[in-house]
């Protein structure tokens, strides 16, 4: 049953990213519109799959594959919850495809994680708020680069319907740093809850982890980011680099930590 609704998760994606093919289509054309109506039943089928696969009798399992599922269905659902998917065409057809991957990983890898503190409700409210954090920046990188590439366009002269059906740049432009500031809220309080309560939230004092270090460097580099945007008013490719690298922090930090610990080194 898990299996089959993973598998129908990952189809649906694919269904949705053929409807959002090619980028340049026009916003309200008969394929954008399906794409529009298949895309939250995907969410839906995926959030079933995600929660009878994460949620065992034998505790959580956050396993490397299950955990990307889970970054990628948040992904998906910010960017679909701040209206992305249709104000930037160019978005879906880079994110769908990726999530129709990562949402059939979990049926393919099998390689149980269990999370010892399950039952701690405060430990579960940090991992959610954490992840959306990776989320909301993992969708911010997406968007950062489908602007540069918009602004690229406009220089050139070469305004098509990618160009053309979308808001202003600059509309674009603040709805992306609203994203990042969310995510970097959500970010400082997982950071500052991890840290004050480790002992109440995982049962240790806090360590000095590759994980903890790439996720503060990532903060840090985001700080420094919405600091330059309102110090220096910085965009366009100066911004795209700094939204790039905290996003990889991130990911390193996180993702990469399981990556290495569960599939390399079969911990």
């Amino acid at each position: 049953m898990v299996i089959l609704l993973h598998v129908a998760a990952a189809l649906l994606y694919a269904v949705a990213a053929y409807l959002c093919w090619p980028a340049d289509a026009d916003a309200t054309s008969p394929r954008r519109r399906a794409a529009r109506v298949v895309i939250p039943v995907a969410l839906l089928v995926h959030a079933f799959a995600i929660f009878m696969s994460v949620a065992t009798p034998d505790g959580l399992d956050l396993s490397f594959a299950n955990a990307l599922s889970v970054v990628a269905g948040l992904v998906v659902l910010v960017a679909w919850a701040a209206r992305l998917l249709r104000l930037l065409p160019a978005l879906p057809a880079m994110l769908l495809p990726v999530a129709a991957v990562c949402a059939l990983l979990p049926a393919l890898v099998r390689t149980p994680h269990r999370f010892p503190y399950a039952d701690e409700p405060w430990a579960a409210i940090h991992i959610a708020v954490a992840l959306l954090a990776y989320a909301s920046f993992v969708v911010a990188a997406m968007q950062a680069v489908v602007l540069t590439g918009l602004e690229k366009k406009l220089h050139h002269a070469a305004a098509t319907a990618v160009t053309a059906g979308t808001p202003p740049l600059l509309t674009l432009e603040r709805y992306l740093f609203r994203l990042i500031t969310i995510g970097f809220v959500l970010l400082t309080l997982t950071l500052v809850s991890g840290f004050l309560f480790s002992e109440q939230l995982f049962g240790k004092p806090v360590q000095f982890t590759h994980k903890n270090v790439f996720s503060v460097a990532g903060w840090i580099v985001f700080a420094l980011l919405l600091w330059g945007r309102r110090r220096y008013g910085w965009r366009g490719r100066t911004a795209l680099k700094w939204i790039l690298g905290g996003t990889l922090l991130l990911i390193l930090g996180y993702l990469g930590s399981k990556f290495v610990i569960e599939v390399l080194l079969r911990r």
